[in-house]
């Protein structure tokens, strides 16, 4: 067989061009698995600063325990669960919520106030209670013996709980010890 030199360099060039393409193509997959990489390392960054948010909210919240205890027992007056609140089945939970009968009219809700027994407009101020239970509520500072501290000495506490100076130390201070 007898094969031209322009033949030769077409097979050539044909050959080369091939080659050009399989390493396009293998660049290709490299870059996209590494961009692929990239994103997954992004998000696990945004999962953790999420995390770290998370932690750091319920320390300080953890940390003013007093306020939390007051909060439960005037605002929303939370209780521990008893037993007579738990359902057996799907058949109880389903007999809770019967709907109303067809005919049946909308409740009807008063507004009450209690009147003065000896018929006076100004009342002594009523006990502070919770407006989900209705139950009498002492305010835990009320307990606490150091409940006479002097007005300035309770803001000051007040204002050193707020400081964004402390959380601030506090985080560099994580850091150096993380970086050794």
């Amino acid at each position: 067989m007898n094969m031209t030199g322009s033949r030769l360099r077409q097979i050539g060039w044909l050959i080369v061009l091939a080659a050009c393409c399989g390493a396009f193509l293998a660049l290709s997959f490299q870059v996209h698995a590494v961009k692929s990489e990239v994103s997954l390392a992004e998000r696990e960054l945004i999962a953790l600063e999420r995390e770290t948010m998370m932690l750091e909210t319920e320390f300080e919240a953890r940390a003013n325990q007093r306020q939390l205890a007051e909060w439960n027992a005037v605002d929303f007056g939370y209780l521990a669960p008893r037993a007579d609140q738990f359902l057996e089945s799907e058949l109880q939970l389903a007999s809770l919520g019967a709907a109303r009968g067809p005919d049946a009219p909308n409740p009807i809700r008063f507004a009450s106030a209690e009147a003065a027994a000896d018929g006076a407009t100004a009342r002594e101020p009523r006990p502070m209670v919770s407006p989900v239970s209705g139950r009498p509520v002492t305010l835990a500072a009320a307990d606490m013996p150091d409940a006479t501290d002097s007005l300035a000495e309770a803001v000051g506490e007040l204002l050193a709980d707020a400081s964004p100076v402390r959380s601030a130390n506090a985080r560099t201070l994580l850091r150096a010890e993380a970086i050794e």
